[in-house]
């Protein structure tokens, strides 16, 4: 009965080391959004950093790179709808998973996909500001929210890849 406990107790407290990680990436993120439309960007479109890196102001009505883009009401409603669906996935596995990187990754994850809900929710489009490039090809821009779904997906591969070599190795 003790370990079950002990293994109830960890769960627990790995889920609340993911949920943070995702309130804290919707709290970066939101408040970046706000810090560069209102205090860096103001009226200007566009800040020339280096020959590399642009910060913009860039409005996103679609998915990643603006992937079914201009569906209007119906796209913010079937994206949001969408996004719901696998943030409530994503919490399921957080809930039930042991792992502590783990559940960081997926808090990561969590807590871009809810950044990006927020704005298209209250704004009807997802606000993004960077802008990598070299010479005229540009990546398409992005923000915080998306750099945690990525850091938090490639760390979920990371893990992955770690955990099959090492039941590959003790095999």
């Amino acid at each position: 009965m003790a370990g079950r406990t002990d293994c109830h107790l960890r769960r627990k407290s790995t889920l609340r080391l993911g949920l943070l990680a995702a309130f804290l990436v919707v709290a970066a993120d939101q408040l970046s959004k706000f810090w560069v439309r209102a205090a860096l960007l103001g009226e200007r479109g566009i800040i020339m950093v280096n020959d590399y890196f642009n910060i913009v102001s860039a409005w996103n009505t679609g998915v990643s790179f603006s992937m079914f883009d201009g569906y209007g009401l119906w796209g913010i409603i079937g994206l949001s709808l969408l996004a719901a669906a696998i943030i409530g996935y994503l919490l399921y596995w957080m809930a039930h998973e042991k792992d502590r990187l783990l559940c960081v990754a997926l808090g990561c994850i969590v807590g871009g996909a809810l950044g990006n809900v927020i704005d298209r929710v209250r704004l009807g489009a997802v606000f993004d500001f960077l802008d990598v490039h070299v010479g005229v090809h540009h990546w398409p821009a992005f923000n915080v929210a998306d750099s945690f779904i990525c850091a938090g997906a490639a760390a979920i591969v990371v893990h992955s890849l770690i955990v099959r070599a090492r039941m590959e190795k003790e095999a």
